[in-house]
């Protein structure tokens, strides 16, 4: 066999892999998509459809129960943050298909939904393959100057109106 034909060979070879990897791994719902709003979900044609979806949400307070024999968590997901005076009215039934939920996952938390939602009768129900708690906003940075800011080092130049 000549060199050039080995090369042939070889490079139609690892093309060939890479196809098919890639055929495999890419599954519906498996590209990179941002996330929607509550309200942007239930307006889209995505949640009539059952499609794959990204969902943000809150936490409903007290709506979290932990059902050990179905090995499943259900929880009611809002628009609007608990501690900013959102709702729990009009929040989105979600049912998650594991125990093992994120350490930040509580009520009140910032949370990703990716699944589907589905209608059971009259009631629909958003399907959760995973939920991902998002980090609290304590962490956000004050204003210059606002309540709390820490004390302009000694020497440091000062803005006075």
């Amino acid at each position: 066999m000549s060199k050039g034909f080995q090369v042939a060979g070889g490079a139609t070879l690892i093309a060939l892999l890479l196809g098919w990897y890639a055929a495999t791994n890419l599954e519906e719902g498996a590209s990179f998509t941002y996330y929607q709003s509550l309200e942007e979900f239930v307006d889209s044609p995505d949640a009539l459809g059952g499609n794959h979806a990204r969902v943000h949400g809150y936490v409903a307070e007290g709506s979290i129960e932990r059902d050990v024999a179905a090995r499943s968590v259900r929880f009611l997901v809002q628009g609007e943050p608990p501690h900013a005076g959102g709702s729990a009215e009009g929040a989105m039934p979600v049912v998650f298909a594991s125990l093992e939920t994120p350490d930040l996952f509580k009520d009140g938390a910032e949370v990703v939904l990716e699944g589907r939602l589905t209608k059971d009768g009259r009631v629909a129900r958003f399907h959760a393959d995973k939920v991902l708690a998002k980090c609290p906003s304590k962490f956000e940075g004050q204003t210059p100057g606002g309540e709390g800011a820490p004390p302009a080092a000694p020497g440091a130049p000062t803005t006075n109106s």
